[in-house]
């Protein structure tokens, strides 16, 4: 009995770490912070937050594979269904936007930690072979061959996928404030931009697509 309580207190102070450093990481970055700010923010000592987890260093990386895992959740279980890949992209699209609203600030964190020069270095070779394993890109190859599908190069494809859904969440500061509007409003505005997204883009990638010319009349 007494192992096991002791157990589940380890357990909950471990978490409160967790989720302590999360939102210290994502709010300074791995360089803009100290391993002291993450125990104050847990309402710890250094000693005790380096007892379980070593050093701020190997805490990073445990929080930024978990945003990464998090973030690319949804992509995977979305891709790899049987659906027609029309059908996979319109699916992503509104996961993508449900995922962007519980957590906003997930894309910020991880590109701009990937873009470090003096971060931490985290081989995430293994997280992107995931997507490619899914079969994703090659099925874009094969609608494209048999003219269902805009001959663009992949990359085009993300960068279209990513832009258009990522940077409403990632500039919704700047956005509200040209615009003069509240959360609540932005929150109503991105619901129908969601729509309007899902609209042009899968006009544009499948521009013969049946289900196109119904939603254009």
């Amino acid at each position: 009995m007494l192992k096991l309580t002791k157990l589940k207190a380890d357990s909950s102070t471990e978490q409160k770490i967790r989720d302590a450093a999360k939102e210290v990481f994502i709010a300074k970055g791995f360089s803009g912070c100290t391993s002291r700010e993450i125990a104050k923010a847990a309402g710890m000592n250094v000693a005790l937050v380096n007892y379980y987890f070593r050093s701020k260093t190997a805490l990073f990386k445990i929080i930024f594979e978990a945003a990464m895992g998090d973030f690319l959740l949804s992509m995977l279980d979305v891709f790899n269904t049987d659906l027609p890949l029309e059908e996979k992209l319109r699916n992503y699209l509104d996961r993508e936007y449900e995922f962007l609203a519980k957590y906003p600030e997930i894309p910020s964190f991880i590109i701009n930690e990937m873009g470090r020069k003096d971060g931490v270095h985290i081989d995430n070779t293994a997280v992107f072979e995931c997507i490619e394993h899914t079969g994703i890109f090659a099925e874009c190859k094969v609608e494209q061959a048999a003219g269902r599908m805009r001959e663009i190069d992949i990359t085009s494809i993300t960068v279209l996928m990513m832009s258009n859904c990522q940077f409403p969440f990632m500039a919704a500061a700047v956005i509200k404030q040209v615009h003069g509007i509240s959360d609540e409003q932005y929150e109503k505005q991105l619901v129908q931009h969601k729509q309007i997204v899902t609209d042009m883009l899968i006009g544009y990638l499948f521009p013969g697509s049946i289900s196109n010319q119904k939603t254009q009349k």
